[in-house]
């Protein structure tokens, strides 16, 4: 059975009522900071909003009893704003007001003495306004909250009250706070870190770990989250677990640290108020006109202002020296938070089963009696994996083994080329990475080495598309059993260098950006012959973006841009020495991405059972949403539907070309994507939702899809994590068994939209923790991991999990201790901790009872749900890869944003949250 790290309310308890202090956000201090905001703006006439998150940030780390801060207070007087444990003093909530709306105020100094003045004496009336205004604050009220009140959907799912979101784990983390967690013979303590989706624990100060004459610093992090269930009666509290590394290596780049969190450990600014230190103060930095700044919403940028006697560090200063500043300087501490462009960090990823379970258990704890564990999994089917060639067995079978696989895999490429040659081209930067290419195809393929067809120089080339060295241009051909392949390899030359942008910054940079990409598709098409009549692809050997100056200069887009220009597919490798280089398994995942692309990648036969049609075919859809931090700095939003007929082969991979009103190969699907490229249409909404007309245009083209699918039975998968963004029928309080709903209209019947359709929905953490963590265990100490389909022993079930085992090679020993190392594993902490991924499978729709019942039929049994969700589970294995994170369909559909690549021929003027 498996353990899910989440909770929900104890019915055994009743409600859990708490009665904190409440203050609103009142409507004279609301109308005084939307005055001084809108005269010190330059945003024409749109409406103001103000900019409050810097400001509940601030309450919540200055202003000590502070719990949370409301989201849309601002805009809303009737919402309680603060919540605190006791009332705080209003010598503590007016100065940290005041000294943010100081900071709204600045503007650029006037050029004029008078206006100097005028507008001085301005600002002198306005902050008069203000500061009778905090002199009159609303009192502070104690109100009775139910910390699990929830209203239940019409299709049966239990929604929390909106305030609870935010409300709920600040209290929960504070009370988790209050007790150490002891393991080991050791205690960590934890600080709370406020998220906009949740809150997180971190242990402080940091652990160490001694490596290589280093120290390396490392947390624990507790995350806790409030999440709906589909069809649950009531909602959940997860709780996850991980290890926070900071950064401490000088020297890193600027630019490397856009966006970077930094926490903050500072004292309290008020003499005479108890400074209890329970949290750490969430910063980001910025990378602004060449130079490391703080984030606008850091309270970083006002701490200062309210703190005189102590020293903060600025930014730069936190470059130059994050260890002195992580040990603390003059009672303040520093963290920042590690990622990997920072370079490597000798403390590994991730958490071992045993301490999960351990942390699980210090949580379950301190959340009894108010809420109770969520009731262990168990498996619904012994059938885990579908028929899969083996993967172990006798030494002597190995060489057999290799054998059968390269041989389905010809037999893949053969079905879905048709019959087809195909030209491939090899763009390389190093011998070594050429010659692993060349020799690791036909062993993958099971075809002997390739005979090579010619040699000549690069004579006629330009210099500057030269290699500094070899120079030789060779070509390899391969024909057998229906595959007619030619490899040409060339130096790439000028093609793999960084873009270099129009130097006109009085133009948008999404504008001069698509210049260069244009530039450099021109060299392309001087470069690389178009392929006629035949399947044209290209890998490209390029470096990393560490290899690049900035995002912008590296060329992987527009290569790609360029070469599906010339009918060409792409496909990348990295430089050899990059990081920990292994050549021979980069060359070999090159070449299975890129029958991945070709549409040589079928689904292995599922080992369901006959409740499967045996003509059932496979539908996913996934929603490419850009912003302006995309790729292209261009924001677009696509949808892409690909269909998979397994009783075609690899031939039955299939796209939607909306441009043909077709099911295309999923290759000129690609290919198509592509040419869409030119982009001259408004941004998508703030919010990264699909709203109006974008949001009714998505859903006709689902429906549209829909009636193309009605042929034969069809299982469609989607996230909803992705798709509710255009298709809001899809968020857990609008779902109802076996209906379908669009827009503002009631859901309607599965059936009519297919009489033989079933919808899946998977769903993963989405970066929210919206599924919770899990570990295997026996019932008896011991903790693990296990795959299979899990769920619970109710027939009528519809919501499953999807897991998968530790690949052989991620594989540790049991038992192992990272927060606190035992004498025996003191480089515990070096170890990365492979956590496999919980899929939530969600059978939305399928042929139930019911369903059959209210459609007349009574030609067939029901469906069993189980079955759809293990059909949904089997779809993640294959051959040639690691454990999918999603069915391969669902993974085929969102691996072609790679080809959604648009560009800008326009201004675009609206700015657009960051989504991808």
């Amino acid at each position: 059975m498996i353990r899910t790290a989440a909770y929900e309310p104890d019915p055994a308890y009743g409600p859990w009522t708490e009665s904190p202090y409440v203050m609103p956000f009142s409507e004279e201090l609301r109308a005084e900071l939307t005055s001084l905001y809108a005269r010190t703006r330059r945003c024409g006439d749109d409406p103001v909003q103000l900019p409050v998150r810097r400001l509940n940030s601030l309450l919540r780390a200055m202003a000590p009893g502070v719990v949370a801060t409301a989201r849309n207070a601002g805009a809303d007087p009737r919402i309680p704003w603060l919540y605190g444990r006791e009332p705080v003093p209003r010598e503590v909530i007016a100065p940290l007001i005041s000294t943010w709306a100081a900071g709204l105020a600045r503007t650029p100094a006037p050029e004029d003495e008078d206006e100097t003045a005028d507008a001085t004496s301005r600002e002198d009336e306005l902050f008069q306004g203000l500061d009778a205004v905090l002199a009159d604050l609303p009192p502070w009220q104690s109100v009775p909250v139910d910390l699990t009140e929830t209203a239940v959907s019409a299709g049966g799912t239990a929604e929390p009250a909106p305030r609870l979101y935010s409300l709920l784990p600040e209290w929960i983390a504070f009370r988790l706070a209050a007790r150490p967690f002891r393991t080991g013979g050791a205690e960590l303590r934890f600080r709370v870190v406020s998220r906009e989706n949740g809150a997180e624990l971190v242990s402080w100060p940091p652990q160490r770990y001694e490596h290589r004459k280093r120290t390396w610093y490392y947390s624990a992090l507790v995350g806790v989250g409030v999440q709906t269930v589909p069809f649950s009666d009531r909602f959940r509290v997860h709780v996850s677990t991980s290890v926070r590394r900071w950064a401490t290596r000088p020297g890193a780049r600027s630019q490397d640290l856009r966006g970077a969190t930094v926490l903050l450990d500072a004292p309290l600014p008020w003499p005479d108020v108890p400074d209890p230190r329970e949290r750490l103060i969430e910063n980001a930095f910025d990378y602004d006109r060449g130079r490391l700044a703080w984030r606008s919403h850091s309270p970083a940028l006002i701490l200062p202002d309210l703190d005189i006697v102590h020293s903060y560090p600025e930014p730069g200063d936190l470059l130059t020296d994050p260890e002195k500043w992580i040990n603390g300087r003059q009672d303040i501490a520093a963290g920042i938070v590690y990622r990997p462009a920072l370079g490597p960090h000798s403390v590994g990823p991730g958490l071992m089963p045993k301490e999960r379970a351990e942390l699980d258990a210090w949580a379950e704890e301190g959340l009894r009696p108010m809420l109770r564990r969520v009731p262990d999994l168990t498996r619904v089917t012994r059938h885990n994996t579908p028929s899969l060639l083996p993967r172990s067995g006798p030494a002597g079978d190995a060489a057999t083994r290799d054998a059968r696989r390269a041989a389905a895999r010809r037999e893949a490429l053969a079905s879905a080329l048709d019959g087809s040659p195909l030209e491939i081209d090899i763009l390389w930067q190093s011998p070594e990475t050429r010659a692993e290419l060349i020799a690791a195809l036909p062993e993958l393929i099971g075809l002997p080495p390739g005979r090579k067809d010619s040699d000549r120089k690069d004579s006629d080339r330009n210099d500057g598309d030269r290699a500094a060295g070899d120079r030789t241009e060779e070509t390899w051909h391969w024909r057998a059993d229906g595959l007619d392949i030619r490899v040409r390899t060339g130096h790439a030359g000028a093609l793999a260098a960084p873009l270099d942008l129009p130097g006109d910054r009085g133009r948008q940079r999404a504008v001069r950006l698509a210049e260069a990409i244009a530039d450099r598709g021109a060299l392309i098409a001087g470069r690389v012959q178009r392929p006629r009549d035949v399947r044209g692809l290209a890998i490209v050997e390029l470096g990393g973006k560490d290899h690049f100056r900035t995002p912008e200069s590296d060329p992987k887009h527009a290569l790609r841009l360029g070469l599906a220009g010339r009918g060409r597919l792409s496909q990348f490798i990295g430089l050899p020495g990059e990081a920990e280089d292994t050549l021979p398994h980069r060359a070999r995942s090159a070449w299975l991405d890129a029958f991945r692309q070709l549409g040589a990648t079928a689904p292995p036969a599922h080992r369901v059972g006959p409740g499967i049609p045996e003509d059932v075919q496979y539908a996913a859809l996934w929603l490419v949403r850009w912003t302006r931090k995309g790729p292209t700095r261009c924001p677009t939003r696509r949808l892409v539907a690909v269909r998979v007929r397994p009783d075609e082969g690899p031939g039955g991979i299939h796209g939607w070309d909306s441009e043909r009103a077709a099911w295309v190969p999923y290759p000129d699907l690609l290919l198509s994507l592509s040419r869409d490229a030119a982009v001259t249409g408004p941004a998508p909404a703030r919010g990264g939702t699909v709203t109006g007309d974008g949001q009714q245009e998505a859903e006709r083209q689902i429906r549209a899809l829909l009636f193309q699918l009605r042929d034969r039975p069809t299982l469609l998968m989607a996230s909803s994590g992705n798709l509710r963004q255009c298709w809001p029928g899809l968020r857990n309080g609008s779902l109802a068994r076996d209906m379908l709903g669009f827009g503002a209209s009631d859901p309607q019947r599965l059936a009519v939209y297919g009489p033989d359709l079933r919808v899946v929905l998977a769903r993963d953490a989405n970066g929210r923790e919206e599924v919770p963590e899990w570990y295997a265990h026996d019932g008896a100490g011991r903790a693990g991991f296990a795959k299979g389909v899990w769920g619970t022993s109710d027939p009528e079930n519809r919501v499953f999990a999807s897991t998968a085992d530790v690949p052989h090679t991620a594989t540790l020993p049991k038992g192992l201790m990272k927060l606190v190392p035992t004498a025996a594993g003191r480089t515990a902490p070096g170890r990365s901790a492979w956590n496999p991924v919980h899929l939530e499978l969600t059978v939305l729709g399928c042929l139930s009872e019911k369903a059959l019942a209210d459609a007349g039929r009574t030609d067939r049994p029901a469906d069993r749900p189980a079955e759809w969700a293990t059909l949904a589970h089997q779809l993640r294995f294959h051959d040639d890869y690691p454990p999918l994170a999603r069915p391969l369909p669902l993974h085929l559909a969102r691996m072609a944003k790679e080809y959604v690549l648009p560009l800008a021929t326009a201004p675009l003027k609206a700015r657009v949250p960051d989504d991808e």
